[in-house]
């Protein structure tokens, strides 16, 4: 189980370099200095006091928020950083960060090993999260507009647990102003935390497979970053045990590379035979012959 150990020990560093600004936590107050310009690979909120970047999702939202009102101006910012960053972490390692560095992947985790009833998620929710991509990351931002067209952030206003979590309780906790303005949106995004704090107890990473549009994103490399999974079908005897392994229910020898897969690598950890690898190029030829399971 090495490969486990050293996955927690990278967790909780990202938690930890992402949000180095500690302090702030009993100012109440968010750091705002120079290193906010650069997109961080996590979803990690912007308004955490201590969170040192923007996250990828927010500036996201921003820049299709406030396109049409730069483009009235004359000023051509079109968002290209953002979506660069994006693309830059997708085409490397895909959705390795939500395996290995999201430190709201890390609170999931922890939160399931409480002992309860645990529950299976279906397979279909995972499609929820591209409706949530397209209509409250994209589609809203752009086309619900003021008079001076300027949009909001739909997702981290109605949504986005983490940004409640990481920045809304931390923030109205130290103010004792901000909590005198508490009102009927953060009470719905309360509710909406205690929803998934309660699931993630329950079930395996919900966030990540039903709503995380960061993830959603960078699963959209998975296929074609340089980062890539492999299985070995001459070692492989199809036992399912990676399956059983899988936070997201995946079926590593058939989908290695899938969309969905979070790159936790718990499958290789798990694989016995040896059959399941990663490398930066590709070692096996992607076609299986299907083997009977045993």
């Amino acid at each position: 189980m090495k490969i486990l150990r050293k996955r927690k020990w990278f967790q909780s560093l990202s938690a930890l370099l992402f949000n180095l600004n500690i302090p702030l936590f009993a100012k109440g107050a968010i750091h705002k200095g120079q290193t906010k310009g650069i997109c961080v690979p996590i979803l990690n909120c912007y308004s955490c006091p201590a969170a040192l970047g923007a996250c990828p999702i927010g500036a996201l939202q921003n820049s299709l928020a406030n396109l049409r009102f730069n483009l009235s101006l004359g000023l051509h910012q079109l968002g290209l950083y953002v979506i660069g960053s994006i693309s830059v972490v997708g085409s490397l390692i895909g959705r390795l960060p939500c395996g290995w560095l999201c430190p709201f992947g890390l609170i999931q985790e922890l939160l399931y090993k409480i002992p309860s009833p645990k529950f299976k998620i279906p397979g279909y929710a995972k499609y929820f999260r591209y409706a949530v991509l397209v209509i409250f990351v994209i589609l809203m931002p752009l086309l619900l507009v003021d008079s001076l067209g300027l949009g909001q952030t739909w997702f981290c206003k109605l949504i986005c647990p983490a940004g409640t979590l990481e920045a809304g309780i931390p923030l109205l906790a130290a103010n004792p102003a901000l909590r005198a303005q508490v009102g009927l949106l953060f009470s719905w995004k309360f509710f909406v935390l205690t929803v998934f704090l309660i699931w993630m107890i329950l079930s395996l990473r919900p966030f990540c497979r039903t709503i995380c549009p960061l993830g959603t994103i960078l699963g959209f490399f998975n296929k074609v970053s340089l980062f890539q999974m492999h299985v070995d079908d001459d070692k492989c005897t199809q036992c399912g045990l990676c399956t059983q392994a899988c936070p997201v229910g995946l079926d590593p020898n058939e989908t290695p590379n899938s969309p969905d897969c979070i790159r936790c690598l718990k499958c290789l950890d798990t694989c016995t035979y040896g059959a399941i690898d990663y490398s930066f190029i590709k070692k096996y030829p992607v076609t299986r012959t299907k083997k009977m399971r045993i």
